[in-house]
């Protein structure tokens, strides 16, 4: 039965357990012939003490200590493989499901939670975890198995010498006891400070350019210094802790050796026991300090894993928010399609209790374009996410083809999905990679017609390397209209059902966005659109226009509809007529 503070570590001890009894046997063996060494000591002593002078029995001795010594070390070698080895293939397949893992959690998680403790939490407490499976469960069970049998022939040679011995070593439990105590907390303090650590130094290297723009690298520099101050406060008391773990256990056995040297010698002089004994018990005792000393490095390594351990699992234990009903409507055969008829059916929406939507009815035609404005903070984006569960709408207000929208499985759903949000994202890859981005088998001339019809087919080709060029992280060799562009032709190579740009146009000019739009009609003509906007030119050919304002949906209309009403569009529409004929001016 495994302690409640391992018990996220079954599974993959149950997956390795053949590994594990083949490392046991292995410990077995190493410290039964460990323990041997002492006797032939003892053997060798003895037939000195009572004159024997054959070279060639001095020689076999010396002989079967190498034997020894060889054997030992073939024995040390497997365990080390194997408990080692499999130690770093749990660390293997325990990454690879927190990582799998965090891929199948919603997005709301990483909203509250920063990438650095994530980071943290996936790199060096991982590795806190691989010590405890490896070096941890090593020398506790060499510990174990040698003590056992030291303490065998110990007792034979004198139970009142192994009494003494081992006098000390309820004073070594309590300092093992407290000392452990103090690790676990204070181990557990530092891991919370790395993630601070790691998370600032994260958005420091994401926001570069926002820092140097804002004259903020001084300012910066000082808090991650105050930041890596508090670290290394927190580390220093756990480093003395340690100073003092193993000087006071070594300081414990050393009162044992003084106190068997002058009791054992006595009865050396006294003829209770014989030299070869008394040498053999004197070995036992010097091979036995570094288990025990040991044991406190092993107590560190075991509180560090598993406070480590308990971070990871705290990831393990997240469930994600938007799942597949139990009951989902079959998607039928693979090479099903949506059509793209979506409503909204007294839609209301709250982030935190903080309401956003309110009672918004909508119908948008399959193959129709539907264009959103409205002022910041009207909930434009919060409806368009709804569309592909990044947040989950309430239970059947949101209708695609005629079935609720938790009737179709997630990953059906977000298939027939082209969707470019508000904050372009570019993986540091090539062009090519990010346009191909979910699209395994994409070829070089799907690529390039998804890169035509986003208008940035041009821009890419004028690249030394074109289609191969590297973008840098997050896309920052490019500029605001080119990322954005990319990131449309990653939504059109889908070939999606239903195309959602949120806000996607607001970083290219005039005319290349009415070259964008010209192509999306074209490719999109018969399927369904939805795009954000803040300029009316880019949603006045619209087949309806959506006015949100204030969470409601005040007016729905055509470009003309809507500006014959003279409410919240006309004012819009006036307004950027007149900042166009400043401009000019």
């Amino acid at each position: 039965m495994l302690p409640k503070s391992l018990r996220p570590l079954y599974p993959y001890l149950k997956k390795y357990r053949r590994g594990f009894m083949v490392g046991t046997l292995c410990v077995l063996l190493l410290n039964g012939i460990a323990v041997q060494s002492p006797q032939v000591i003892r053997v060798a002593l003895d037939y000195l003490q009572k004159g024997g002078r054959s070279s060639q029995k001095l020689v076999f001795y010396a002989l079967l200590m190498v034997a020894i010594a060889l054997s030992k070390g073939i024995f040390q070698f497997l365990t080390r493989w194997i408990v080692i080895g499999i130690s770093r293939d749990i660390e293997f397949d325990l990454r690879n499901d927190l990582f799998e893992h965090l891929e199948r959690l919603s997005y709301p998680y990483y909203q509250r939670t920063r990438t650095g403790d994530i980071m943290a939490r996936a790199t060096n407490d991982l590795n806190a975890v691989r010590m405890l499976l490896g070096p941890a469960i090593m020398y506790s069970a060499n510990t174990l198995v040698f003590t056992v049998g030291a303490l065998i022939y110990m007792m034979k040679i004198s139970p009142k010498l192994t009494l003494y011995t081992f006098l000390p070593l309820p004073v070594a439990s309590i300092v093992i006891q407290y000392f452990g105590r103090q690790i676990h907390e204070r181990f557990e303090k530092i891991q919370a400070m790395f993630s601070d650590i790691s998370a600032r130094a994260q958005e420091n290297f994401s926001g570069a350019r926002v820092i140097r723009a804002y004259v903020q690298e001084t300012a910066e520099v000082r808090q991650f210094e105050a930041a890596n101050t508090e670290y290394i406060a927190r580390s220093l008391p756990l480093a003395r802790l340690m100073g003092l773990l193993w000087p006071t256990l070594e300081f414990t056995l050393g009162l044992a050796v003084v106190l068997v040297l002058w009791l054992g010698g006595r009865q050396v002089l006294s003829n209770r026991i014989s030299i070869g004994d008394f040498g053999a018990f004197l070995t036992y005792m010097v091979q036995l300090t570094w288990p025990v000393i040991a044991l406190g490095w092993v107590i560190n390594i075991f509180q560090r894993g598993t406070a480590s351990l308990k971070r990871i699992d705290e990831i393990m234990q997240e469930e994600p928010e938007i799942t597949d009903e139990p009951s989902v409507l079959l998607a039928g055969p693979p090479d099903a399609e949506l059509r793209g008829e979506i409503e909204f059916h007294r839609l209301n929406f709250a982030y935190n209790d903080t309401p956003v939507l309110h009672n918004a009815n909508l119908r948008i035609p399959e193959g129709s374009s539907l264009a959103i404005v409205g002022p910041t903070g009207s909930g434009k984006t919060t409806l368009v996410n709804l569309i592909p569960r990044v947040y989950d709408a309430e239970p059947g207000a949101i209708v695609i083809d005629g079935h609720l929208i938790r009737e179709f499985p997630l990953q059906f759903l977000r298939r027939h999905i082209g969707f470019v949000p508000q904050e372009t994202f570019l993986f540091s890859d090539t062009v090519r990679e990010n346009i191909a981005f979910g699209v395994e088998d994409a070829t070089d001339e799907e690529v390039r017609a998804a890169a035509e019809a986003a208008n940035i087919a041009a821009d890419i080709e004028s690249f030394p390397d074109q289609y191969q060029t590297m973008v840098g992280e997050r896309g920052i060799a490019l500029s605001g209209g080119q990322k954005q562009r990319i990131a449309i032709a990653r939504a059109l190579i889908r070939n999606p059902r239903i195309l959602i740009l949120d806000d996607a146009l607001s970083s290219v000019d005039t005319q290349t966005e009415d070259k964008i739009l010209n192509h999306l009609r074209e490719v999109m003509r018969g399927r369904t659109t939805i795009f954000i906007s803040h300029r009316v030119s880019t949603v006045r050919n619209a087949d309806r226009i959506a006015v949100l304002h204030g969470g409601r949906i005040v007016e729905l209309g055509t470009h003309d509809e809507l500006i014959a009403r003279e409410g919240y569009y006309t004012d819009l529409y006036n307004k950027q007529l007149l900042e166009e004929e400043l401009a000019e001016v």
